[in-house]
């Protein structure tokens, strides 16, 4: 129940925030997501996707996304803030680095909600097993 509870929040914040129909999603596309990655819906305002992490990434920042995930299942070690190291631009208003110097560590557990303000730079710099998250990906002109 709490999952399906989780999920209806997740999707509920995403279609308030500018959708002008629902979006309905089914159980299975979206266990899917959550155990391959995957995008789950998508507006002009925002996206809403399913990830899954076997291994540590890259140092993202985003200059026009505000981030919000949500764990479903797994650990990691997440990094946010501080300054990018090695940043370099992948695509206009994204960034990929090798490092970051100065942010703050979490050890996100299921559960866990990481809000990450466009512009800062974030990072799984850890991931022991894996990971399953919903991204929400609010953007703003």
């Amino acid at each position: 129940m709490k999952y399906w509870l989780t999920i209806g929040a997740v999707l509920a914040a995403a279609v308030l925030m500018g959708a002008d129909a629902a979006t309905y999603i089914g159980h299975d596309r979206v266990a899917d997501a959550l155990a391959k990655g995957g995008s789950l819906a998508a507006t002009k305002e925002y996206t809403v996707s399913g990830a899954h992490r076997t291994a540590a990434g890259q140092v993202e920042v985003h200059d026009k996304e505000t981030d919000i995930l949500y764990v479903m299942d797994g650990e990691a070690t997440f990094v946010t803030g501080g300054t990018m190291v090695g940043g370099k631009m992948s695509k206009a208003g994204q960034w990929l680095g090798t490092d970051i110097t100065g942010g703050q560590t979490h050890h996100l557990t299921k559960g866990d909600v990481v809000t990450i303000p466009a512009g800062m730079p974030h990072w799984f710099k850890e991931v022991p097993k894996s990971v399953s998250y919903f991204v929400v990906k609010v953007l703003k002109e």
